[in-house]
Parts: structure tokens; C-alpha cells; sequence
């Protein structure tokens, strides 16, 4: 053979077609029978509609929207008063938060001792991998609903076995340890002052918070490791008057709002911002590599709940490097400053806080700002 580089040449036949992909997540999706959401945003958690998922035993609706890259997935879930899912067990990796109402949830491996919590609106908590677990109302009057990410599309269409990610009997004894009496205690280990590691957390939407003011001006922040998944989260607050910093990073994440109403703007690079506004209950899903930014337009702080790929504590799936989300495009990284913003996009946000009968914080950023002149003057 020839050391020589050898070419390849393209194929030049324009009637050639590439066939079709199996699409094993796709073809299971659509088996299951239940409303497929999709788009770049849900108003409302507890307003979407729902029918009966023959799987889990109770009404749901999946929640794909294009943000998530194929990289993760969601499902609304609501259990009737009294009622419960189905066990389940599975290969893929579950995120719960809950919406509404009180219940308990009940978890094993195998033949192994049951361990189980109970929760409420604003709990948040993770389904160890492969392990045994079933959901239970605990009201007789008020359903549950709860908001599940998981990275089933990803599991699924990497395997392309539906029957491998159901019906595996491996134990993740190193996830979750059947002899651990406080694996779902809340109480939670914290490093380095913002990275907790937890398997319960009983209220996302009271849980204190450390400072973040790297991501904007008296920002606050709390990221998790939930049952040693890949996936990851964590909840940020900002206060009224404020904005968080514009930046952009890959796919799948569900950003669920918890307290305040603002709105969002998003765009991939080159494009008009598309605004998106939100309230207590609505998701956004920011498309992989679109820019970015939240916003505090009412007169109470701002908190989301944020579920996503890549867990801190575990390398992953990663796009750029893993510091470029904090780091100015100015210097080649995926963050834009506040002096290098849109003047724009302050002049939008002093208009929305007016409506509100908020105060902007944000006008020493800007010496152009209007309310800042005026009050010069």
C-alpha cells in the first residue's frame, strides 16, 4: 500500500438517497399514546393537558421541547386523590420535581429493603438508576402532579433496545445503597460553599441559597448532585430590579420557574432575540448554543429550578469548554458582559419594571440609562 495520502471522492449522484434512521426513542414515544408538547416554552405546569399513560397507570403528557437537543426529555405526571403509579424500574436517569399536592414515594432494589419519603409542592428528587420505586397520593381530595427530566431519548437511542432499558435486573449498588436509612433524609453534604450533594430536597422553592453575583448583581445560586447521576441541577434566585448575565451552553436545560414573573430573551447568534415571558410554573428550554438572558420584571425576586445534563460532580457530555459559559466572548468564551450587551435589551427592561411599579438596580451598568440621567438631574 502507498504511504501516500490517498482522496476520497464524494458522491456525485444527486438521485442517491441515505436511508432512513432508526429511531428506537421516536417509534417508542409514539406507542405510548399520550400528548406530545413541544415548542420552546410551557406557561404552565399545572395547566397542561393530560391523558392516561397506559405505562405509568395514571394521566401524563410528554414535554419535548427544542431546546433539549435530544439529549434529554420531560413528562407531566398527575396522580388522582388516593391513587398511585405503577413500579417501575428502568436504565435511564429521572429527575422529579412536584407541582401541586402531597404524597410519598417508595424505592427499593430488587428484593432489598423499601426506603420511603414523603414530599410536597416545591420538593425535588432524583430516582436512583434502575431501581425499583412507586409514586403514591397521600390526599384524598387533591391530585399530585409532579415534572419529570430524564435522559430516557439519549439511553434509548443509544442501546436502541427498548426492551434492554426496561428489563435489565443490574443493581447500581454503588448509586444507591438498599442499607443506607438516610439515602432520602434531605439533609444533603456542601462543598466549596454552592455545590451540595443530596438524594431530597424537601422545598426548592424556600431552600437558601449562597451568593452567585458572578452570573449578576445579588444573584444567588445552589447547584446538586442528585442520586450520583450525570444529569444535574440547581436553582437560582435574582433579585427585583436585576437581570442575570447573557451567556449560551449546549442543550437540555429545564429552566422551571418557582417564584417572580420577568420573561426571557433567546437567540442563536446572528438572529433577533425571541422574548419569551414567564410566571411561576412556566419552563423555557434554551436551544443548544442560543444566547440567552433572564429577567426580574416584577416586584418580588425571581427563582428558577434549573434540570439539565452534566451533574457537578460527574464529567459528561460537554460543549466547549467548561468554563466558557463564564467567560466573555470578548476573550473568546460564551458570556456577555453588561457593558457589552444590546442597549436594548436595558431600555426593554426599565419599560417592563415601570409597568411593574419596580425600580431598575441594573442603571450603573449604563451611563446612557434615562432613569439615571433624570435622576442627575
Amino acid at each position: 500500500m502507498s504511504s501516500e495520502t490517498q482522496t476520497v471522492e464524494a458522491p456525485t449522484d444527486s438521485s442517491m438517497k441515505v436511508p432512513a434512521r432508526v429511531d428506537t426513542y421516536g417509534d417508542w414515544l409514539e406507542q405510548q399514546k399520550i400528548p406530545v408538547i413541544r415548542g420552546y416554552f410551557i406557561e404552565d405546569l399545572n395547566k397542561v393537558e393530560l391523558s392516561h399513560w397506559d405505562m405509568k397507570g395514571v394521566p401524563a403528557a410528554f414535554v419535548i421541547l427544542e431546546g433539549t437537543g435530544g439529549t434529554n426529555d420531560g413528562y407531566v405526571c398527575e396522580i388522582p386523590p388516593t391513587k398511585k403509579t405503577k413500579v417501575q424500574h428502568h436504565m435511564y436517569e429521572e429527575m422529579v420535581y412536584v407541582t401541586q399536592g402531597h404524597g410519598a414515594t417508595t424505592v427499593w432494589q430488587k428484593d432489598g429493603p423499601k426506603h420511603t419519603f414523603e414530599w410536597g409542592p416545591g420538593s425535588l428528587f432524583a430516582i436512583p438508576l434502575n431501581a425499583y420505586y412507586q409514586h403514591f397520593n397521600s390526599s384524598g381530595i387533591e391530585p399530585a402532579r409532579y415534572y419529570a427530566v430524564t435522559n430516557c431519548c439519549f439511553v434509548m437511542n443509544l442501546f436502541h433496545s427498548a426492551h434492554y432499558v426496561f428489563n435489565s435486573d443490574y443493581v447500581f449498588a454503588d448509586r444507591f445503597d438498599p442499607n443506607a436509612t438516610d439515602y432520602f433524609s434531605g439533609e444533603g453534604k456542601v462543598q466549596d460553599r454552592l455545590f451540595m450533594s443530596t438524594n431530597f430536597v424537601p422545598n426548592v422553592r424556600t431552600m437558601p441559597l449562597r451568593d452567585y453575583s458572578a452570573r449578576g448583581k445579588g444573584s444567588s445560586n445552589i447547584k446538586f448532585n442528585l442520586a450520583e447521576q450525570t444529569m444535574g441541577a440547581h436553582i437560582s434566585q435574582f433579585p427585583v430590579g436585576t437581570y442575570k448575565k447573557c451567556h449560551r451552553h449546549g442543550p437540555g436545560a429545564h429552566v422551571i420557574i418557582l417564584s417572580g414573573k420577568g420573561y426571557s430573551i433567546l437567540w442563536p447568534e446572528g438572529d433577533e432575540p425571541m422574548r419569551i415571558d414567564w410566571k411561576p410554573g412556566s419552563v423555557v428550554v434554551p436551544p443548544d448554543k442560543w444566547f440567552h438572558q433572564h429577567f426580574n420584571a416584577g416586584n418580588e425576586p425571581a427563582r428558577y429550578l434549573a434540570l439539565r445534563w452534566n451533574n457537578w460532580r460527574f464529567k459528561s457530555l460537554m460543549w466547549g469548554n467548561e468554563r466558557s459559559t463564564f467567560t466573555s466572548v470578548k476573550d473568546g468564551g460564551w458570556q456577555i458582559d453588561f457593558e457589552d450587551e444590546d442597549p436594548k435589551t436595558h431600555l426593554d427592561f426599565v419599560a417592563a419594571l415601570e409597568q411593574a411599579g419596580a425600580e431598575c438596580q441594573m442603571c450603573d451598568y449604563y451611563p446612557q440609562c434615562p432613569k439615571k440621567a433624570g435622576a442627575r438631574s
